[in-house]
């Protein structure tokens, strides 16, 4: 949440972002026009990746300073169709496969026709139970349609919803632990229950079933999604995770704080400008001398998958690329 009183106009949010040119004279003019109530370039030109809340070095959180104010004006131009398909997020049916009683609950949202078609007959999820649709929607995804609203009305129902399963809940979707680890917090909203991201859980699975690992002896690019902007620090897992399966994480321009969005929002309102911002993003990951491209999020899965087919770049979702390692696929050639 926007903390006007944390903000000590430093410009970082604004300077470092990677989708504008601006000095710290200008970013700090369009941060003071914004708490003043103005609009301001900012809210057409952000592609709501969320990072300016990661570069704040107080905590002020600038980028729900701008996300309010975009829905206050309308100012991200994303066609109504687009915003409509998040509201149909909600009405895709639901569904519990109950799994042993003793293992966590493992949550897809409504993201199940966006992962690997495959992933839940791995071992990695066995005797898990599932739960998705629409019950299960986070909701914080309305972020990308600049919209805060649907999120601070919907966020008690999703928690509620969580709890009621009773069971700790392992979160495939980086957009639900984004909602329940940080942006319920906004709303004064306590998580009644355990959970924990899917990359905590590949990593205890790895490391409780070393013996059957083996090392892929690969280098790959890693597409951080924009929603962890919002729990940068679970990234220890992910590099946990490359360590015990044998692969490299390539050191790259566009990764880690300075990361560059998947453009699945933007899509939508400037293609040509979403264009060259993959291919941007694709030729650091193919330079860096990576074999392939990792991806968490769904949509980023999905959004990459012609840009990197076309340059003849591998993409491979991280559960899968866990089951590389557990010989339940092979790496691509």
């Amino acid at each position: 949440m926007w903390g006007a009183l944390k903000c000590n106009f430093c410009g970082d949010c604004l300077v470092k972002c990677l989708y504008v040119n601006y000095d710290k004279d200008r970013a700090v003019a369009e941060i003071k026009a914004l708490m003043e109530g103005k609009q301001a370039e900012i809210l057409s030109q952000c592609v709501t990746c969320c990072a300016c809340r990661e570069y704040c070095p107080t905590g002020a959180d600038p980028y729900d300073l701008i996300l309010k104010a975009q829905e206050r004006y309308g100012a991200f131009p994303i066609p109504a169709e687009a915003v409509a398909a998040f509201d149909l997020g909600a009405q895709i049916p639901s569904e519990l496969i109950p799994g042993d009683p003793d293992k966590p609950i493992l949550s897809l949202c409504i993201m199940e026709r966006l992962i690997p078609e495959d992933t839940l007959d791995s071992q990695l999820f066995k005797g898990m139970t599932i739960v998705k649709g629409g019950d299960y929607f986070c909701y914080i995804g309305y972020v990308h349609v600049g919209r805060e609203s649907p999120i601070e009305k919907n966020a008690r129902k999703f928690i509620d919803k969580m709890a009621s399963l009773d069971k700790e809940i392992v979160f495939i979707h980086d957009d639900c632990y984004a909602m329940v680890h940080a942006k319920v917090n906004d709303y004064g909203i306590t998580v009644p229950f355990k959970y924990m991201h899917i990359f905590e859980y590949l990593r205890n699975y790895l490391r409780d079933h070393r013996s059957g690992v083996t090392r892929l002896n690969r280098k790959v690019a890693y597409q951080r999604p924009c929603a962890s902007r919002y729990t940068s620090e679970k990234d220890v897992f992910l590099d946990e995770i490359f360590e015990l399966i044998g692969v490299e994480r390539m050191r790259r321009k566009y990764d880690r704080e300075t990361a560059l969005c998947c453009t699945g929002p933007l899509i939508n309102v400037n293609r040509e400008r979403a264009v060259s911002l993959q291919a941007k993003n694709i030729d650091d990951a193919i330079a860096s001398g990576a074999h392939a491209l990792v991806t968490l999020c769904p949509m980023c899965d999905r959004v990459l998958r012609r840009p990197t087919s076309e340059r003849g770049f591998s993409k491979i979702f991280i559960t899968d690329l866990c089951r590389m390692a557990l010989g339940e696929k092979s790496f691509p050639a």
